[in-house]
Formats: structure tokens, C-alpha cells, sequence
């Protein structure tokens, strides 16, 4: 069964702040410029990350096709939701996945609509929805259009990529080491878990 929040996630004044994706895509842009990127906590490593992450973006723009079934899906929901995504320049799994979301909701014949806010700036957001203890990112929060209550959420990756972190980790694999291997997960399967698990999400909704 689907989550219901009697509150609201997010005032309509906040919503109207958060980022569309050309704005986000256009933030990163900017602070790259400037040699920075989101967030307060700045260091060489950060930025070459966010660095990396914008290519990856800008590859899957230009590379994902969303799966007919999740077109369609998405496209024949009988009612309207915004697409909260909590994000930051230097995550990885974000850049893996921000773009995915992204091309869903375009495909939503204007079912949903998205918005992108920065996790370090919206903590008590990003505390509601901890993966364990820890503020993965990127979630997912889908909210009814109309009340800004909680439908479902998704996050912060496929069920297939958190348990290989998890095993890694087991393992004892240095951090270096399992980004690597995870963002070669990512790079074999070519959005497609990503996008059967959203396919399962809307599939929820209707």
C-alpha cells in the first residue's frame, strides 16, 4: 500500500524555489565556472566530482530512451503529481539518475511535472526520507499536484546498485575502489533498472 501524509511535504511557496531542471543543470553550470559546486563543503575532490557529473548528465540527456512501457505508463496516469528530487552537483548516483527521471517526466504528457532542491539546504526534507541512518541522495519524493502530499517515494538507486554497494562495503573495498565498480554498474545497464523500478512506481499510481 501506497503512503499517505495527511500534511503537505512542501508549502507551495517552497515548491515555487525549487529548481526546474534547465535551472539545476544551469546552477551546476554556473559554480563549475567558479570552481565550485553545490553545497557548503567545497574541496578539490568535490569539484572534480561534480565535474565528471556533468558529463555523465549531459551524455544521458542526449542517450536515454524510456522504455514504452514506462511512456505509456507515465503518460496514462489519471492524475497529476510534481516530482520532488533532492539532489547535489557532486553526487554521482545523482548524475546517474537525475537525467532519467527527468526524461520520465517528459514523457508524462504533462502528468508530472518536476522539482529539484539541494540536499544540504533542505536537511529536514532529506531527514524525513534517510536511507538507514545516512542522507543518500537522490531521492525521489512524489507528490499529488493538488495537495502536496506524499503519493510514494523512490531512492536513492536501484535495488540491483544498493546491494553491490552493500556487498563492497562488506568487503571491505576501499571508497575509490567501489565508485568505480558502481558507476560501471551504471554504465552496463543503461538506465534499465532505474527505469523498471519507475515503471513499478507509476504502475502503483494508477
Amino acid at each position: 500500500m501506497l503512503p499517505t501524509l495527511s500534511a503537505p511535504v512542501v508549502s507551495p511557496a517552497r515548491l515555487a524555489a525549487a529548481y526546474s531542471y534547465p535551472a539545476y543543470r544551469q546552477l551546476l553550470d554556473e559554480l563549475l565556472a567558479e570552481g565550485k559546486t553545490t553545497g557548503p563543503e567545497q574541496s578539490a575532490e568535490l569539484l572534480a566530482y561534480a565535474q565528471l557529473n556533468v558529463q555523465r548528465m549531459s551524455r544521458l540527456d542526449k542517450t536515454v530512451k524510456v522504455l514504452p512501457e514506462l511512456a505509456t505508463a507515465v503518460a496514462t496516469l489519471r492524475q497529476s503529481y510534481c516530482w520532488l528530487i533532492i539532489t547535489e552537483g557532486w553526487c554521482g548516483d545523482a548524475a546517474q539518475i537525475v537525467p532519467v527521471l527527468e526524461a520520465v517526466a517528459q514523457a508524462s504528457a504533462g502528468h508530472v511535472r518536476t522539482a529539484y532542491v539541494l540536499r544540504d539546504h533542505n536537511l529536514d526534507l532529506i531527514d524525513r526520507y534517510l536511507t538507514g541512518t545516512s542522507r543518500s541522495i537522490p531521492k525521489l519524493v512524489v507528490l499529488h499536484a493538488d495537495t502536496l502530499t506524499e503519493a510514494t517515494h523512490w531512492g536513492p538507486r536501484p535495488a540491483a546498485a544498493q546491494a553491490l554497494i552493500t556487498k563492497l562495503k562488506a568487503e571491505g573495498m576501499s571508497h575509490d575502489d567501489f565508485i568505480r565498480e558502481l558507476h560501471a554498474w551504471y554504465a552496463h545497464d543503461h538506465t534499465q533498472a532505474i527505469q523498471r523500478e519507475l515503471l513499478a512506481l507509476v504502475q502503483q499510481l494508477t
